[in-house]
């Protein structure tokens, strides 16, 4: 056999019917083979594993009012669903800049965008947290819009190996960038219970962030370590055990998810750098230039609204969405995720300049 030719790999044996595990869902980690059977699981209002389905697509197009010629950033292009809309719009003669910070995913979606045709003269992809807009513009120019969606992408949370969601047994990770930081298991380890319940509090609203904190506190200076997912999740159960039976599951469950959405806030420094974000937008915008963010949690939509009613009264934007603008009640029926998106948006002051 010549060494050069590619070397076939059988895919991973699974038992039964259907493969149960992700590591075993081959049609998953190859969507654009398996087109059909995608289109099947997305007609059941479920978005198949190792892909993600843009939210507000439509009213966020509307928002940014993107054309011929505009030049932006997309600055959170996960999957890149909401990239390629922009890109149909923006030719000819318009640029994108998509970031992300995840250094996993970046690849696996720059090859798809570029096999779509969007090459480097229309499509600039950087590997950065969108608190660094300021560089881009420094070599872009004023740009006409920003899009920010502030929503952790499906490929994260149905990747056992991300730690991202309490459903799947992974390691206790959480971080946006693999390669950077400290994974959660180790970031809890630096918490006292005080500063534990405090950041339940603030990054998820936990009604039982005391027992929580009270509980993994008591773990990890037992020295029974807390590393995996299943772990942390066992250990909000004991924690909510003096619940009544009828009521204990559901809000275990509601626990597991606010206290993992916490922990990945505090973990990647969201909050700081959303505000980082915030406060460079009127710099980098031309003016007359539109900004959209999609926020799925209240820290931030409370963060953007902030901001953005506060450069408004200062005369900085000309308009601000009067309220968020919520997913239409047929696309939460086909994808419950965008239950809980919250859409706002700003225009900078001054006359357009393209």
């Amino acid at each position: 056999m010549n060494d050069l030719e590619p070397q076939h790999v059988r895919r991973v044996r699974y038992k039964g019917k259907n493969p149960r595990t992700f590591a075993e869902k081959y049609k998953e980690h190859n969507p654009e083979s398996y087109a059909a059977d995608m289109e099947k699981v997305i007609q059941r209002g479920q978005t198949p594993a190792g892909t993600h389905r843009p939210i507000c697509v439509t009213e966020i197009m509307l928002a940014l009012r993107v054309a011929p010629g505009h030049v932006g950033v997309d600055a959170t292009l996960g999957y890149g669903g909401h990239s390629v809309e922009i890109l149909k719009r923006i030719q000819p003669g318009g640029r994108l800049y998509a970031l992300d910070v995840d250094s996993i995913e970046l690849p696996r979606t720059e090859a798809r965008l570029r096999a779509l045709g969007y090459g480097p003269e229309t499509l600039t992809i950087r590997q950065m947290n969108f608190a660094g807009i300021a560089k881009i513009a420094a070599e872009s120019g004023p740009l006409n819009f920003v899009l920010a969606d502030l929503g952790v992408s499906s490929m994260q949370i149905d990747t056992p190996a991300r730690g991202f969601s309490y459903k799947t047994e992974g390691p206790l990770d959480l971080r946006l960038n693999s390669a950077r930081g400290k994974p959660a298991a180790e970031f809890l380890l630096g918490l006292n219970k005080s500063d534990l319940e405090d950041l339940l509090i603030e990054n998820s609203d936990e009604p039982h962030a005391r027992q929580i904190a009270e509980a993994v506190h008591a773990k990890i200076h037992t020295g029974d370590h807390i590393q995996t997912t299943s772990q942390l999740r066992n250990t909000i159960a004991d924690a909510l055990g003096f619940l009544p039976m009828q009521e204990r599951m559901d809000e275990i469950k509601k626990s597991c998810q606010r206290s993992f959405q916490a922990l990945r806030i505090a973990v990647n420094n969201e909050f700081v750098v959303l505000d980082q974000f915030l406060a460079q937008l009127p710099h980098v915008l031309a003016p007359g230039g539109r900004v959209a963010i999609l926020s799925f949690h209240s820290g931030e939509d409370r963060r953007v609204k902030q901001s953005f009613r506060e450069l408004f009264r200062a005369g900085i934007y000309r308009e601000v969405a009067p309220d968020p603008i919520r997913a239409s009640a047929e696309e939460c029926r086909s994808n419950s995720r965008a239950s809980s998106a919250k859409l706002r948006w700003a225009i900078k002051g001054g006359d357009p300049v393209y």
